[in-house]
């Protein structure tokens, strides 16, 4: 554990060097260069008083994530853009000074956007797998004399487990020819289920810990959002806990029978450790590994009683299963639709006193 013993609770800063824009709502020309806008985004949305923003709620580790088409140009390969590589840098830099444990950790790779189909898949395209595994190795050349830990990919669309792990692995490698003690995370297939975390290839290395991310059930955290077409047409308020009939009617209305929720009149906390049993199980067979809770929220304009009900029993699972945990996010883009915000807008201060009890692990 002593690698990662200094991670207990964290939170993700996405809205700036990723989800800047959704790409899935533009033409392709367009959809991954970078415009002056964004680099005019990415030079002044985050800050050092962000950083101690977030320092003085407790939180001891922050993951920032960045896209590779921002630092890589997209019909490039292995063209990196300097400008925002010191950018990079700087938010790195002042989280370093204000004591943060600090997770690196690319959350779009080319060929693998979580909400967008390309037209090359990663784990299927020679080039775009060259280009992952030089990126990374780029990075630990650039930051090879700082204690960072790197997140080599945020969220694996495959549901070909073995095709992750031989990438994963290539990863590793290309990475500890260069440094046998850089802390690297690694996450499962199928958008880092806990159900898949059995299949994730486990290493001989005290320097590797494994992750996951939960955003169940779906039509509680994801309610009402434009990104999915059909939330968005439901355009139902859901509460948490619920009673399991807001749940079975929307996986009607999605197309299936909701059979899930059968066994959970009300859908709270025991629905929540049910779905999460994957990753207690896995810590519960190795338990001389580190797991790290990676990523978990609700959007924002749900009820916020509701999103502090969700939360509490979420981090309660982290706590008594002893894992890490890093919550998501920080603060999205006013104009993102898939708004998951801790913070305010205009003051970024948090949603509600409860809310910062609970990220700060206080959920008795």
């Amino acid at each position: 554990m002593k690698p990662f013993e200094k991670l207990h609770k964290g939170m993700g800063v996405g809205g700036w060097m990723t989800n800047y824009k959704r790409v899935r709502f533009l033409p392709e020309d367009k959809a991954f260069n970078l415009s002056i806008g964004d680099k005019e985004h990415f030079d002044r949305y985050l800050t050092r008083w962000d950083m101690q923003n977030i320092r003085s709620m407790g939180m001891d580790h922050i993951r920032i994530p960045f896209d590779q088409v921002v630092v890589e140009e997209y019909t490039k390969p292995y063209a990196y853009q300097e400008d925002m590589l010191k950018l990079l840098d700087r938010a790195i830099g002042w989280a370093v000074d204000e004591g943060f444990e600090v997770i690196l950790n690319l959350h779009h790779a080319i060929g693998c956007y979580c909400d967008f189909a390309e037209g090359s898949s990663l784990l299927d395209d020679d080039l775009l797998k060259d280009r992952f595994v030089a990126l990374w190795s780029m990075l630990e050349d650039r930051y090879h004399d700082l204690d960072i830990i790197f997140e080599p990919l945020n969220e694996v669309t495959t549901q070909d487990a073995e095709a992750w792990n031989r990438l994963a692995e290539r990863c590793v490698k290309a990475i500890r020819e260069k440094n046998p003690t850089r802390r690297i995370i690694i996450g499962s297939a199928s958008w880092n289920s806990p159900d898949r975390l059995a299949e994730l290839k486990l290493y001989d290395d005290d320097y590797i810990a494994y992750t996951f991310h939960f955003y169940g059930p779906h039509a509680f955290t994801h309610q009402r959002t434009t990104v999915n077409a059909t939330q968005y047409a439901y355009n139902r308020e859901i509460p948490y806990p619920g009673d399991n009939s807001y749940y079975k009617d929307y996986a009607k209305f999605a197309g299936g029978s909701g059979a899930e929720f059968d066994a959970y009149p009300i859908v709270g906390r025991e629905y929540i450790e049910h779905a999460l049993r994957g990753a207690a199980q896995f810590r519960k067979e190795h338990p001389d590994k580190v797991l790290w809770f990676g990523e978990f929220g609700t959007i924002r304009h749900a009820n916020i009683i509701w999103r502090e009900n969700w939360m509490r029993d979420v981090i309660r699972f982290a706590i008594e299963n002893d894992m890490p945990y890093s919550v998501w996010n920080y603060l999205s883009t006013p104009y993102d639709c898939n708004r998951f915000s801790l913070v305010t807008d205009d003051e970024r201060r948090i949603v509600s006193p409860e809310m910062l009890r609970i990220i700060q692990g206080h959920v008795d």
